[in-house]
């Protein structure tokens, strides 16, 4: 057992750690009129929309000139670029969208990022554009053109076209506002909605996509100066030279958040969660199991939350889960043991609500879960099965039929040897000392014995 002791020299460095890691770094720096710099970099997700949201409002707070988003990025989720969109808008502080280095890209979401960014700039052989958002309907397809409204519901288009149609116009909408605003091509910004468009930094410089071509940070500086932009609190002119580059990393709050927003983390976390609390319920005091089982649900519970998960795949996981848990208790033959197997495969597979790269389950890890839940499931069940074809050990039954040995015999009363105990026993023919005898009947505490054909006067 734990003592209260034991739990404070476990949980007492934890709580130190994340206090620590909670203390802003470089508090004590003058950043007044210094840049920061974020590195957007993978996948855009709720950990990157909450660590651009911590240093822009940290920026703004402390005085920062300018915040320079340097992103590489294959796009992300809606949600995610529409929170980091939202907090650009708003800001006070100008902020350059930056595609860098050379070779990185800002596709899907990272060109909405771009287009809502008070300065566009990107370093040589990158690109950006295919902005089609990919969260479309299970089958659906991108309509070659877009019809005028109600000539698709007159045709008999079907009602994941028109859901289609409804997700392109939306995006349009959206990415063409943001092109108004900064002035930029709004024409190339529905291209790259429509039909996934990609420019060159040098096609996006000449198509006024974006407002320059900078090869490192400091050229970037360079050729910002002087530049006047609109931000919230009105015009402002950048003086950038000789600014001071701050880079600003992610604090531990956005790397766990990071971690347990990973798919794969999360369904992990989610079954090791669930089969420990199912453990510490049949096998009550382990207590391990259950404060394990309970943390990791909860996390990813927290990780759900902020993911666009899918109610039916995750209640049908839930569903499966609960029916191999049946089986154990309520044995059914397998019935509910391969049911709940299906349930948990199909659950696992519809789970994530999204069609973003990056935010799938990996199919061997679906795999390798729903094997091992159907072997230990087999196991429960081969156990159990053998255990009704064991002998019985105890109890009525397993005395009936039994064989032992006479050890007295009086006018009275005979007592026998059975199993290594001594029985008082009745028998309806007569029997010596030392023969073996078998039992019929069970009378209470009484025997029923007759004797055996062959006899054994020996010990």
């Amino acid at each position: 057992m734990f003592t209260s002791k034991r739990y404070f020299w476990i949980l007492g460095p934890l709580v130190c750690l994340f206090l620590g890691g909670a203390v802003p770094a470089q508090q004590n720096q003058n950043l007044t009129g210094a840049a920061f710099l974020l590195d957007v970099r993978g996948v855009i997700g709720p950990a990157t929309s909450d660590y651009v949201q911590r240093a822009m409002a940290r920026g703004s707070a402390e005085g920062a000139a300018l915040i320079i988003l340097r992103m590489d990025t294959p796009g992300g989720l809606d949600t995610a670029m529409r929170e980091i969109i939202q907090d650009i808008l708003a800001s006070p502080v100008p902020v350059v969208g930056y595609i860098a280095p050379s070779g990185a890209r800002a596709a899907s979401a990272g060109t909405y990022i771009m287009y809502a960014s008070h300065i566009a700039a990107m370093a040589p052989a990158t690109n950006l554009g295919a902005a089609t958002p990919v969260h479309l309907p299970m089958g659906g397809r991108l309509p070659e053109k877009t019809p005028p409204p109600g000539e698709g519901e007159e045709a008999g288009t079907s009602s994941e076209d028109t859901l289609t149609r409804k997700a392109i116009n939306d995006a349009v909408a959206y990415i063409k506002g943001l092109a108004a605003q900064r002035g930029r091509n709004e024409r190339w910004a529905e291209k790259a909605v429509r039909e996934a468009a990609s420019l060159s930094a040098q096609e996006a410089l000449e198509m006024e996509v974006i407002d320059l071509i900078a090869r490192d940070v400091s050229a970037l500086l360079k050729r910002l100066d002087g530049r006047t932009v609109d931000v919230v609190g009105g015009e402002m002119t950048l003086q950038t030279t000789g600014m001071t580059v701050i880079p600003v990393e992610p604090n531990w709050r956005d790397r766990l958040l990071a971690i347990i927003a990973n798919p794969n983390v999360a369904y992990i976390l989610m079954l090791v969660g669930i089969y420990g609390l199912i453990f510490e319920m049949a096998n009550p005091g382990f207590v391990l199991p259950g404060v394990v089982g309970t943390i990791s649900l909860l996390l990813a519970l927290y990780a759900f939350q902020v993911l666009p998960i899918s109610s039916a795949g995750l209640a049908l996981m839930l569903l499966g889960i609960a029916f191999m848990a049946a089986e154990i208790f309520v044995p059914s033959f397998g019935a509910l043991g391969i049911g709940g197997v299906i349930a948990f495969v199909i659950g696992s597979v519809i789970l994530l609500d999204t069609n973003v790269p990056g935010y799938d389950i990996s199919w061997p890890l679906i795999v390798a879960a729903a094997v091992s839940s159907a072997g230990f499931l087999y196991m429960v069940l081969f156990l159990t099965a053998r255990s009704q074809r064991r002998p019985v050990v105890s109890g009525r039954e397993q005395m009936l039929g039994a064989t032992g040995k006479v050890t007295a015999v009086s006018e009275d009363k005979i007592t026998v040897r059975v199993h290594g105990e001594l029985w008082s026993a009745q028998v309806r023919e007569p029997v010596i000392l030392g023969q073996r005898v078998r039992v019929m009947e069970l009378e209470g505490l009484v025997l029923i014995v007759k004797p055996e054909l062959e006899e054994n006067l020996h010990d």
